[in-house]
């Protein structure tokens, strides 16, 4: 009955930035399950290494270059992907940059809008076409949104970020409640201190794991492999009746 509970076989999902970090740790754990994965990425590199190591696990796995960023480009992909399998079943809008602003005085407005392009109105598009194709559906759906600690306590020379990061759990809940009657859930993620491309630079400074890694009760960083369990049971019949939540994965970090 646990077996059957978590199986994804006849799943289609799709991720996004799930060609490395904790988009790649979803993708892995929907593929052991045995779901259809489509990762969208930008590096055509990445994306077919990841596809590569996924299609281990023996089941389909499609990747697609997708600039989320960009309304036409995340159209084309959802098409393609309804096209190509038919259906969408979950979708975990994870794609994400992060900032660079010296100060918040000294942010400009590039800044600003290069942050919100990707982890804001990426976002947007791609969970738009994705429920428009689960309602088409009729059969229902998940979608699953990756936030941030900085959602609630900010982030210094991060406004923007954590701003995009708040705005998807405000997206996530409200989604959740109107599209209850089509059978959608979506929840979100709080992701904590996590191994990626996007963090490394910060993770390996001696300096920084010095002050940090403390803090973190499980004395390690997250890996991506950290967030296969709860991408197969928000992508499963599991959580059937779980929607309108923020789901905490950091180590214990928040509560320290």
């Amino acid at each position: 009955m646990a077996s059957s509970l978590f199986d994804l076989s006849g799943h289609v999902a799709l991720v996004t930035g799930g060609n490395s970090g904790i988009g790649l740790g979803f993708a892995d754990g929907l593929a052991a399950h045995g779901a259809t994965v489509v990762i969208w990425g930008t590096n055509p590199q990445k994306n077919r290494e990841a596809a590569a190591a996924l299609r281990s696990h023996g089941g389909e796995v499609a990747e697609m270059i997708c600039d989320v960023g960009n309304q036409d480009s995340v159209v084309a992909a959802t098409k393609q992907v309804a096209e190509q399998f038919g259906q969408i079943d979950s979708c975990f809008v994870n794609a994400g940059v992060p900032g660079r602003a010296p100060s918040f005085v000294g942010m400009t407005d590039d800044e600003w809008h290069r942050v919100l392009r990707v982890n804001l109105d990426g976002a947007f598009y791609t969970a738009q076409e994705a429920v428009k194709q689960m309602v088409a559906q009729g059969t229902g759906g998940s979608l699953v949104f990756t936030s941030s600690g900085s959602a609630y306590y900010g982030q210094q020379r991060g406004q923007h970020y954590g701003a995009s990061k708040a705005g998807l759990i405000s997206m996530s809940k409200a989604i959740a409640v109107e599209h209850a009657r089509h059978g959608i859930r979506s929840n979100a993620i709080v992701a904590g201190w996590t191994e990626s491309d996007m963090t490394s630079p910060a993770l390996r400074s001696d300096a920084f794991g010095a002050k940090v890694l403390p803090r973190v009760p499980l004395r390690r960083w997250g890996e991506g492999a950290d967030f296969a369990g709860i991408g197969v049971y928000l992508a499963s019949a599991a959580s059937s009746y779980h929607t309108g939540d923020v789901i905490t994965i950091d180590g214990g970090y928040y509560s320290f």
